[in-house]
């Protein structure tokens, strides 16, 4: 994720990183030369169809609320994922108060609150197809670190491991009826959230949605400038690359909001959000928490 003041007005037209030029440059120039070919053949080699500016405006304004309907959608899927992660943290942030006030020992804390750590890694594993097995190997050890990973849904097997401790506690008489209930709560709301992200990650926005839009896009910027001919004359080029950079640019932003935890510069920074949930659960056992991740070349990961 991109974490950087918003640059003066002369660096605003010349700042690349978290631009999405670099990724559609190539589509920019293609309607340049097509806007230069078509400007030129219909002027030195023989007329070529003209269509109407009005009609093309029409055509403009619909193919906006196709793509403004789309970005909106995908926005929706990036915040909702924020905040599902926003809600992770502060569950073990409560799940370490809850230890405090339920569970007398610190050492029976030290278990329960590390899984809680691995199940954050382990779900970002899961969502950014990434091995995370040296950043938990130092919570619960490599032993166990090898058998949640063995499962199906290593995070899901770290909850059960919590799940466990606090059932074994109970058997025990370490824990009341009131604060397992309580603890119990909160183990079930990271499983929703997990459930939430995985909903996200595996079902992306329609298909046919998708491709409806990038259709219409590139046969908009096709036919534009058949429409700017008479309207712009020798600015054609310029203008359809205009154009171009918004609608290609609309439909590259959106592509990259639909996919909030590929680790890219307009991600989400699971990566700083897991060290967050280190921090808590070192403070909450008493250790020396690690430092916090800070944004490396304004790109924080």
């Amino acid at each position: 994720m991109i974490v950087r003041e918003h640059p003066s007005n002369l660096k605003l037209f010349f700042v690349m990183q978290g631009s999405v030029v670099p990724k559609i440059i190539g589509r920019i120039i293609g309607i340049v030369v097509l806007s230069m070919i078509v400007m030129l053949v219909d002027q030195y080699f023989f007329p070529l169809p003209h269509i109407s500016i009005a009609a093309m405006g029409i055509f403009g304004v619909a193919l906006s609320l196709f793509l403004g309907f789309r970005n909106n959608a995908a926005y929706d899927r990036w915040w909702e994922a924020r905040k599902l992660w926003g809600g992770m943290i502060a569950d073990v942030r409560n799940l370490g108060r809850h230890m405090s006030i339920f569970v007398d020992k610190s050492e029976d804390r030290a278990p329960i609150m590390s899984c809680a750590v691995a199940f954050a890694h382990l779900h970002r594993g899961f969502l950014r197809s990434v091995d995370v097995k040296t950043e938990i190997v130092d919570w619960v050890g490599a032993e166990k670190a090898e058998k949640m990973i063995a499962q199906k849904n290593p995070a899901d097997s770290a909850l059960r491991s919590m799940a466990e401790k606090i059932g074994a506690l109970a058997e025990k008489d370490q824990i009341n009826g009131f604060g397992q209930m309580t603890v119990s709560q909160t183990l079930s709301s990271l499983a929703l959230a997990q459930a939430g992200c995985e909903r996200i990650f595996t079902t992306p926005l329609p298909f046919v949605y998708s491709l409806l839009v990038r259709r219409t896009t590139y046969l908009y910027c096709w036919l534009l400038p058949f429409a700017l001919i008479d309207a712009t004359g020798w600015f054609t080029p310029i203008f359809a690359a205009v154009v171009a950079y918004v609608f290609f640019g609309l439909q590259a932003v959106t592509h990259e909001l639909e996919h909030p935890f590929r680790n890219m510069q307009n991600g989400l920074p699971l990566d700083a959000m897991c060290r967050t949930i280190e921090i808590s659960v070192s403070e909450a056992l008493y250790r020396r928490p690690p430092e916090a991740m800070t944004a490396t070349n304004h790109v924080l990961s």
